[in-house]
């Protein structure tokens, strides 16, 4: 029986990320945590403190004596470990492809060894690390210069979400921060780093060209959401493209805002954190609270709290809800309102639709489907 053909490296970026095959990410896990892709698993070559000694050993004495180094520091049964869990990663993944940072000497030793010592024939990926992240950045900068995308407005709590939902091309940019958007939008598990933010971004984009979308819909956000900041080239994309409104009433909102906030919030911390879940969503609430006081000023602040204290009490103790709606009423109509009602008037020229949710999202399928690629 003929021996199976040894796949070639890597080449294509593009078919690596919609094809979403697992890479093999032999970096130090520092550098991994700094930023990945969203297929790929951290089996190192070195750990954290072996790489550490190996980087001050070539800057002291040159690569030749930085390679003997680490070969001694990763010998015996830690190579042996090592080689292991490479292979068995390579045999779950036979169609995955392994990268360090350039694609320069980790990987290949690691593909060494993994021929030599598990019998394994596992391509790297060209470039490594680098050259696809740059790859990704370069996807963002083309995708946000093209013409004809749709900017999602709307006050808080007006379902925007949803409607993205709802329209092929749309690109959720809260979803892949993992964040509302809001001071409120904090979620139970933390936000991607800044760097997996944008690879997420970045391959969205990828799939919703590949599907023949070129021109996409995203929310009006603001610079940051929660941690993670705006490409630039999106950002600026989101403040000049023509914007369509979303419509929604001030009771609809509420309704949204106890529902996602309140009601969802405790059931992720509770999900969570089991019988600690209830304390932490209570602190969340207030914590989110505190984090706009200065904006909210002493007084409405002491009154919001009180509220929202109080509802918190009535609902850990009964399970009933309705006391949220007060403090909600009070941010919306005299703290999210009047801010959003100026930023609107602001855009008001560029505003090219506007109504609600369903009136909406009809308009922005259909603008998408007249700038489909094959449409």
């Amino acid at each position: 029986m003929p021996a199976p053909a040894v796949r070639p490296d890597a080449r294509s970026f593009r078919e690596l990320f919609l094809s979403g095959v697992p890479l093999l990410d032999v970096r130090a896990p520092v550098e991994f945590d700094r930023g990945a892709f969203p297929t790929a698993v951290n089996i190192p070559l070195m750990n954290d403190q072996e790489r550490e000694q190996v980087g001050l050993r070539y800057k002291e004495e040159g690569q030749q004596a930085a390679i003997a180094l680490g070969t001694r520091l990763v010998s015996g049964d830690i190579k042996r470990g090592r080689i292991q869990a490479w292979a068995d990663f390579a045999r779950a993944n036979p169609q995955g492809y392994l990268y360090c940072f350039r694609g320069g000497l980790r990987s290949q030793i690691t593909q060494q060894w993994l021929k030599e010592e598990a019998g394994i024939d596992y391509p790297r990926v060209a470039g490594g690390y680098k050259a696809m992240r740059t790859y990704l950045a370069d996807a963002i900068r083309a995708a946000a210069a093209l013409p004809g995308h749709l900017i999602l407005g709307g006050l808080t709590g007006s379902g925007k979400t949803d409607v993205l939902r709802d329209v092929d091309n749309a690109v959720d940019l809260e979803r892949h921060a993992n964040h509302r958007g809001s001071g409120f939008g904090k979620r139970v598990t933390p936000q991607p780093s800044q760097i997996d933010f944008e690879h997420r971004v970045a391959i969205d984009l990828l799939h919703k060209q590949a599907r023949g979308w070129q021109t996409v819909v995203l929310e009006d956000e603001s610079r940051l959401i929660g941690v993670n900041a705006l490409p630039l080239e999106l950002l600026q994309t989101i403040q000049t493209a023509p914007l369509v409104w979303l419509d929604a009433g001030l009771d609809e909102r509420i309704e949204r805002i106890l529902r996602e906030y309140v009601v969802d919030l405790r059931a992720e911390f509770a999900a969570r954190h089991a019988d600690a879940g209830d304390v932490l969503f209570a602190q969340r609430l207030q914590d989110s609270l505190t984090a706009i006081s200065r904006r909210l000023g002493g007084e409405r602040y002491a009154r919001l709290m009180t509220l929202m204290r109080a509802a918190l009490a009535r609902q850990l103790e009964t399970g009933d809800c309705d006391a949220h709606r007060a403090w909600i009423r009070v941010l919306l109509a005299e703290y999210y309102d009047p801010m959003y009602a100026r930023h609107q008037q602001e855009k008001a020229g560029r505003i090219v639709f506007r109504g609600d949710a369903g009136a909406v999202a009809n308009y922005l399928r259909e603008q998408a489907a007249r700038n489909r690629i094959g449409s």
